[in-house]
């Protein structure tokens, strides 16, 4: 009788089964380590983050504070958008490292399509009349903003080859140098007695190409001349993966501008405080920012076994219950003391608690919704992506259009009913999504 023929016993099948659980469970505690070292370096570089964006409160007046938030809300939004290429180039990582292999062109694919989406999409801004829309009279911004966006694709790459081999540390310090140069720069170009928005634009930008100082670690695992996934397949994923991601942009860094193209003008003092308030009502995403870097791969790894579906299943089942449970606690604490920390950290007049808690609200479920967005990436689910980020923003722009009330009305319950609704939808995906690409193998 061949092997392949032969029966399995119960013992063997009773060791597999509890080879796999043992498999699982180190690799769980592997995403732990891993896991706290992104979560570190993600927390310092978002406080250096939030650190530029009260520092400049300081700095400018409330009209040209208006002007840069819609600057950083621009180039981050790019940076936002262009993510789906780190989820991409981490999933083909962790899966051509299973095979004890390198990316082949369809990573190189997947990094020119980004390149030349950006690119297009940060060229608009260059035009007067949208240039004036967006910056009153700050023209050298949009540039600055041109070349922040296409450095970011190279960095995204460059993040998407090193977590999906596990260099973690490398990974962890280019998140923390870029964030880090930032409010060095500014600090350096208000001692030397320089500045303007265009100053602090270009200190915003440079960031951006620090990956430049972190590309040889990850190139030793890109080898263009390997074979991979043809142009045809792979370019429409990725600018579905593109276009679902700026739509999530469109809810986070860029609200703001969302904000100002739907709603009348007319109450645009209310509004620059609230959007200072929705940048400290973000700080919720940090909780699952690193969980979110390492979902993608983590998803393929636990793909591979029935074990680790089962795994897999529950801490989604369980993680998305506790998610809504922390988004409302969060709102209470929001309504509580929302209004005396944003007074407190920016200055201005004083938001209502009722807004920030709404804030918070959709700020937390947001984040799940990434969160479950990742998994739909890690199995290869572009279009289930798409629809899930469309709904949340085409609610949220309704809402703007539609609602009645102030500005400040608008653009909250916008934020709080769009995810509300994202949540349900991204839940019955990931639900009825199975992996394509990483089945588990059987046991035995």
């Amino acid at each position: 009788m061949s092997a392949g023929t032969e029966p399995v016993s119960a013992d063997n099948e009773a060791g597999s089964e509890a080879g796999d659980e043992i498999s699982t469970e180190v690799g769980a505690k592997t995403v732990a380590r891993s896991g706290g070292r992104v979560g570190l370096a993600i927390l310092v570089g978002s406080a250096l983050g939030y650190a530029v964006v009260i520092f400049t409160r300081r700095l400018v007046t409330s009209t040209d504070y208006a002007v840069f938030m819609t600057f950083w809300g621009l180039v981050f939004g790019l940076g936002s958008a262009l993510s789906p290429l780190e989820q991409e180039l981490s999933r083909q990582s962790a899966l051509a490292r299973a095979r004890g292999a390198k990316i082949g062109a369809d990573g190189v694919s997947a990094l020119v399509t980004g390149i030349v989406s950006v690119a297009v999409v940060a060229a608009v801004p260059l035009l007067p009349a949208v240039n004036d829309r967006l910056f009153r009279g700050h023209y050298w911004l949009a540039p600055i903003v041109l070349a922040a966006g296409i450095a970011f694709a190279v960095q995204f790459a460059v993040r998407g080859l090193l977590i999906g081999n596990d260099q973690v540390g490398a990974y962890s310090w280019l998140i923390v140098v870029e964030a880090a140069v930032r409010p060095l720069l500014i600090l350096l170009a208000v001692l030397a007695a320089v500045d303007g928005l265009v100053t602090l634009g270009i200190a915003v930008a440079v960031g951006s190409f620090v990956w430049i100082f972190f590309v040889r670690p990850a190139r030793g695992h890109l080898d263009p001349a390997l074979p991979g996934d043809p142009p045809r397949a792979v370019v429409p994923r990725m600018l579905l993966l593109f276009v679902s991601s700026a739509l999530t942009a469109a809810v986070i860094t860029g609200y703001p501008a969302m904000v100002s193209l739907i709603v009348p003008p007319g109450d645009e003092a209310k509004l620059g405080d609230l959007f200072g308030a929705l940048a400290v009502a973000r700080v919720p995403l940090l909780l699952f920012s690193a969980v979110q870097a390492l979902a993608v791969p983590v998803v393929v790894r636990l793909s591979q076994t029935e074990a680790g579906l089962r795994k897999l299943r529950r801490l989604l089942a369980v993680g998305t219950v506790g998610a809504v449970a922390l988004a409302a606690l969060g709102g209470l604490i929001g309504l509580v003391i929302g209004p005396w920390v944003v007074k407190l950290l920016l200055g201005g007049d004083p938001v209502s608690g009722w807004a920030v808690a709404g804030l918070v609200w959709s700020s937390v479920l947001i984040a799940v919704v990434q969160l479950l967005a990742a998994v739909l990436v890690a199995r290869v689910k572009p279009r289930q992506v798409l629809l899930v980020w469309a709904v949340v923003a085409v609610i949220s722009a309704v809402v703007l259009a539609l609602w009645p009330g102030d500005a400040v009305t608008k653009a909250v319950i916008g934020l709080a009913v769009a995810p509300s609704v994202g949540l349900l939808v991204a839940v019955v995906a990931v639900a009825k999504s199975d992996p394509r690409d990483n089945s588990p193998r059987p046991s035995g």
